[in-house]
């Protein structure tokens, strides 16, 4: 590997990734790239009460639980990398950004971990322009010591991958979607056999919540267990969703809460019911949540907050009496729709 000019980050070999916020989005990318450089990534271990509290210990009251969970995986990642890659994601466009904790996240790194860790940033002000994405990704890599075209090869190839891994995310979507077309066909011409057709649940949240143990992983255990098929609107096609969501609003400015609501937009007619997750004190999901509380009908809306408490009785039990009149309204118990 021919070392660049410029490579002031050379001694960097361990790269650490935070398993938080935009890493359930872009990990694949993240991660190809960096291994395509020839690094070594460590993802910091799945979320627990200790790495919570941690995050909590690091963080000042006013932010939300998602954030907190974040410097909490920094914390897990001291001493097992050379430095924590903490990208700063600004927006889409001028009309679709990304919420001020992914902006704001590489300075509250830098900042509370001075003296603990090195701080890998990178900042993407439009991540919809695939060039101006690729600009600061081949820069970082000619400051880890590759060449330009090493780091351009780099990106492309870590293009390529997270492209396969969306498209395979929406794929196992559609394909869940369409065997649970068929359960609900068998339903509709006999009745009698509702009991035996799993429920379809679309699971609304943001991936670093759909897909976190601590925060989700109950919820979703326990859709399992009360036979319930869950899906999620974050794996929903993110360009069809966004085009989707412009028949709700034009005017809502954060791209993955869009997303979400375009997913709702989209699969409302093929589900049972829908499942809203929000971390507390998430200010975007405030206002989407009451939105689509108030503007989505046709399904019925289960609402739950998340936050750092340990206790899930409360939600167990909303869950539970969610599922029932889900039955019972397949059995033709209810006339009317239901959010609660």
């Amino acid at each position: 590997m021919k070392i660049s000019a410029y490579a002031d980050l050379d001694d960097i070999h361990v790269i650490g990734i935070p398993r938080a916020l935009l890493q359930y989005r872009y990990g694949v990318l993240w991660q190809t790239f960096f291994e395509a450089l020839g690094k070594t990534v460590v993802i910091s271990d799945e979320t627990d009460k200790a790495i919570v509290d941690a995050g909590i210990a690091r963080s000042v009251d006013e932010t939300c639980l998602a954030s907190k969970i974040f410097m909490g995986h920094v914390v897990n990642l001291i001493g097992r990398c050379d430095a924590v890659f903490v990208p700063c994601y600004a927006s889409c466009d001028m009309r679709r950004g990304f919420c001020t904790k992914f902006q704001s996240m590489t300075d509250l790194v830098r900042n509370t971990f001075r003296a603990e860790l090195r701080v890998l940033p990178l900042l993407v002000e439009n991540v919809s322009d695939i060039k101006a994405t690729q600009a600061p990704f081949v820069e970082l890599g000619q400051r880890l010591g590759a060449s330009r075209k090493e780091s351009k090869h780099a990106f492309k190839e870590a293009l390529r991958a997270q492209k396969e891994a969306d498209e395979q995310q929406a794929q196992r979507q559609e394909d869940v979607l369409k065997l649970m077309d068929e359960y609900r066909s068998i339903v509709g011409k006999d009745p009698a056999r509702a009991e035996q057709a799993p429920l379809s649940i679309l699971v609304v949240a943001h991936p670093y919540i759909a897909f976190d143990q601590y925060m989700a992983g109950d919820i979703i255990r326990s859709l399992t267990q009360l036979e319930c098929m869950p899906l999620f609107a974050c794996e929903t096609d993110h360009a069809k969703s966004y085009k989707a969501s412009l028949d709700f609003s034009s005017t809502m400015p954060w791209i993955i809460s869009r997303e979400l609501i375009g997913s709702i937009l989209m699969l409302k007619d093929r589900i049972d019911g829908i499942i809203l997750i929000s971390a507390f004190p998430c200010g975007p999901d405030s206002m989407t949540d009451d939105a689509i509380m108030r503007c989505i009908q046709g399904v019925p809306i289960l609402n739950l907050m998340i936050d750092a408490q340990t206790g899930t009785a409360g939600i167990q039990t909303r869950l539970e009496s969610f599922i029932d009149i889900l039955q019972f309204q397949r059995r033709g118990g209810y006339l009317s729709l239901i959010h609660i």
